[in-house]
């Protein structure tokens, strides 16, 4: 079985949802004699597809279906440590330094790394990606 996916989650990979798209697409069609014995099955379904298909169209590294999607989708919540985080990975900044690098302003950085991305609402929570 799929990962379920967590739609409250800091971070969601692209890819666990198409995972479970897929998962619930066999699912439906080995019940789809008695459907209306599991409508949650086709409601899960039909959210994640409502997903997909407000991201279609607006490029990313994964692609399904004919389209292309974005990676991850990042909580508006989560952005500023997910910012931060990606300062250290990309080796902006150097996690272990001490000044000047513990003077960031995160909120700031975050705001500005903000502008180079989207917004998708999920079960009314903004996500951001790119």
């Amino acid at each position: 079985m799929a990962v379920t996916v967590d739609l409250t989650a800091d971070i969601i990979d692209i890819r666990d949802i198409i995972e479970q798209i897929e998962v619930l697409a066999e699912q439906l069609t080995k019940y789809s004699a008695e459907a209306f014995a599991h409508p949650e099955l086709a409601e899960e379904h039909a959210a994640l597809c409502a997903i997909m298909a407000e991201l279609a169209g607006y490029g990313g590294d994964e692609q399904w279906e004919g389209d292309w999607y974005p990676l991850t989708l990042i909580r508006e919540s989560y952005f500023q440590d997910y910012a931060q985080e990606l300062s250290e990975d990309i080796g902006a900044v150097n996690r272990d330094a001490t000044w000047p690098n513990n003077c960031i302003d995160w909120e700031q950085a975050a705001r500005e790394l903000r502008m180079d991305y989207s917004a998708i609402t999920i079960d009314n929570v903004t996500y951001f990606y790119r």
